[in-house]
């Protein structure tokens, strides 16, 4: 009988050895916490007087410990205003806007190292990261103690003969940046990461080209006061209008832009299962 037990507990030896080996799915979902940055035609010397609290949640999926492909959704909110700006011109201009974004996009991860949770060699990569999204946008002002959505009032004459400059709620972004992982336990990942949207939008800001002259206004039915307001606002600061036709208000040469910085903090689940990178060759 005693014979019998050894050889049964020798047969099991191998099968619980292997379910003793401990795995985590390809696949971690994750939360992030930082600040966001505008950059544009009135932030033009990439200043960070207004950094706002920016949220987030992921996935990302490992496709090796090398490459990884992320699913991200953030919320953060962009704002500045001409009085911040050390330029003459800008100070007279007397321009400002805030707007919340809500964006959402894909991204890739190139590690320098190998990363992989759990192992104590593979603990610790800076990173690169690029991407493709669609964010949310919505300038606004406020005038008299009154927010006014800029969109709605044309203040580039978009509603008295420049349709040319309409815009859209929604526009397209290209993140890329760099950044740093580490695996504070198994399944348990930290990161932190700084990542520039280049855009295909330069109103943002409600701020792209040109004057259009205060006659277009009064003849815009429904915003002859507040459109004409709105579009040139240096009366308030200067006793000369800036605002004549043609002369230029923003520079449409280049997009807008926002920056993201966060930590990231991700989790993966265990399993028996041996991933499937392990499987293809990609062992020490």
């Amino acid at each position: 009988m005693r014979k019998l037990i050894i050889i049964f507990t020798l047969a099991l030896l191998p099968a619980l050895d292997t379910q003793a080996q401990t795995f985590f799915t390809g696949t971690e979902y994750g939360v992030s916490g930082g600040g966001a940055q505008y950059f544009g035609d009135l932030n033009d010397n990439y200043g960070f007087q207004t950094v706002f609290p920016t949220f987030g949640a992921f996935t990302r999926i490992h496709m090796n410990p090398y490459i990884s492909v992320r699913i991200g959704a953030n919320y953060t909110r962009l704002s500045y205003d001409d009085k911040l700006s050390t330029n003459s011109f800008n100070k007279t201009r007397n321009l400002n806007f805030t707007s919340d974004i809500i964006e959402t996009a894909l991204f890739m991860e190139f590690n320098f190292f190998r990363f992989s949770t759990g192992e104590e060699d593979s603990r610790f990569t800076p990173y690169l990261v690029g991407g493709f999204g669609m964010f949310y946008y919505n300038p606004y002002t406020s005038l008299n103690g009154r927010r006014y959505n800029l969109i709605d009032y044309g203040t580039e004459g978009q509603f008295a003969g420049y349709g040319d400059r309409s815009y859209s709620n929604f526009s397209f972004c290209f993140p890329v940046g760099a950044g740093v992982k580490y695996w504070l336990a198994p399944g348990v990942n930290l990161g932190f990461e700084i990542a520039n949207r280049i855009t295909l939008t330069d109103y943002i800001d409600d701020v792209s080209t040109t004057y259009v002259g205060a006659q277009n206004f009064e003849s815009t039915p429904g915003f002859e006061n507040v459109a004409f307001q709105l579009q040139d606002r240096s009366t308030e600061v200067s006793d000369v209008a800036l605002g004549r036709d043609g002369k230029q208000r923003g520079n449409s040469a280049s997009p807008d832009q926002y920056l993201m910085f966060a930590v990231k903090l991700s989790f993966q689940m265990k399993t028996y299962k041996c991933p499937n990178y392990l499987k293809m060759g990609y062992l020490h």
